[in-house]
């Protein structure tokens, strides 16, 4: 069995084989500029590009034009919130998001506030969901964007997207959601579903790092935003700066792996999840993070009552399983998780609570051996 054994794949995702291939000419063959119209070489990364953003279009349903290259989705996530804030405002600058979303979208609009936003942070139930009733009442005349993720990264628990973008589209509020989690890992439509904007990412489909996305819709009256970074008026002059080219021929090439491998990737996914946390509930005091119906497929959140959660990560990590208690994004702090504190978990729960999130290079084996190891490390722990 090759270890470690990887099941941290919310965080990041190995870089497919195909996806390296199909990117290493790009670094020192074909390298030209994407933006430099005069020689072939340009011509060459200019054709590289296009395809790649086709191949991403396609993945989530969209048209190529409405394809926006950023460094990754933390980047997306500020364009798109501030973007849209500052086109907007002073006349409308209401943000509604919600209590478990990333970081990049919750700091984003602290940030806003200090400029005048006026934002409204909502609670979600035990089972991590959004209540839309709820939503549906702090939505005010002056409410410009309603900024909700579409699958939890620390719980895989999926909003009800589409009944929120009803409402958006009745109240006339665009709808802005993080989707890193769940593009490339279950079916999304952004026309059925009716995002307004989405932010994802590359590296967490099995692609390269440093490369993301924000799709910003265009039929009927196209959104406007302003731009957050100025220069050479690159990607529409929305986000200016040299394309990463063999980044994002790589993030076109996951785009079409996964849109190929999606339905089989899940099944994987889920069949050893499920295999894996039906076990892991037979020892006591342990029980499931949030709604186990409208959840990714292949993430499961556990919290192991009685045990220390960074006590129980180092014993697991030092004997070659590699997993996290949360965002790798804020793994470095020293606070409980606030998914888990919003979902009514008290700072000692939320300590013991740990994250699965499984790939395409899981096997039953390494399954087995990570069981075995939970098995002897909670035991360890609640008899010293």
């Amino acid at each position: 069995m090759r270890l470690p054994v990887y099941l941290d794949h919310n965080a990041t995702t190995p870089c497919d084989p195909g996806v390296l291939e199909a990117m290493l000419p790009y670094f020192a063959e074909n390298f030209g500029n994407a933006a430099s119209r005069h020689h072939t070489l340009g011509w060459m990364a200019e054709d590289a590009v296009a395809e790649a953003r086709e191949e991403v279009a396609q993945l989530i349903g969209a048209d190529p034009a409405e394809i926006i290259f950023t460094s990754g989705a933390t980047e997306a996530d500020n364009l798109a919130i501030k973007g849209i804030f500052e086109e907007h405002f002073p006349g409308k600058g209401h943000i509604i998001t919600a209590a478990t979303e990333h970081n990049a979208v919750l700091d984003t609009c602290r940030h806003l506030q200090q400029k005048g936003a006026r934002v409204t942070v909502l609670p979600v139930g035990g089972d991590g969901l959004v209540d839309p009733a709820g939503l549906e009442a702090a939505i005010a005349p002056d409410t410009v964007l309603i900024a909700l993720m579409y699958a939890n990264n620390e719980t895989g628990v999926l909003q009800p997207m589409r009944e929120i973008s009803a409402l958006a589209q009745k109240r006339g509020v665009l709808l802005f959601s993080d989707a890193v989690q769940a593009v490339g890992k279950i079916p999304l439509n952004v026309r059925d579903t009716g995002i307004d904007l989405m932010a994802f990412t590359a590296h967490k489909m099995y692609g390269p790092k440093g490369v993301g996305a924000l799709y910003i819709r265009r039929r009927g009256q196209p959104v406007s935003l302003r731009a957050q970074m100025d220069g050479g008026g690159h990607e529409r002059k929305l986000r200016s700066g040299t394309l990463n080219v063999p980044g994002i021929v790589g993030f076109g090439k996951a785009a079409a792996l996964a849109a190929e491998r999606m339905e089989q990737d899940a099944l994987h996914a889920a069949v050893l999840r499920d295999r894996l946390e039906d076990a892991l509930l037979q020892l006591s005091g342990t029980a499931v993070n949030g709604n186990r119906e409208q959840r990714l497929p292949h993430v499961t959140n556990i919290s192991f009552g009685g045990v220390e959660g960074e006590e129980l990560l180092t014993l697991l990590n030092n004997n070659d399983i590699a997993l996290s208690s949360g965002s790798a994004c804020s793994s470095a702090t020293t606070t409980p998780s606030h998914v888990l504190k919003a979902m009514g978990l008290d700072d000692v729960l939320a300590y013991a609570s740990l994250r699965f999130s499984l790939g395409r290079s899981n096997t039953e084996e390494q399954i087995s051996y990570t069981l075995r190891r939970i098995d002897e490390a909670v035991t360890a722990l609640r008899n010293p």
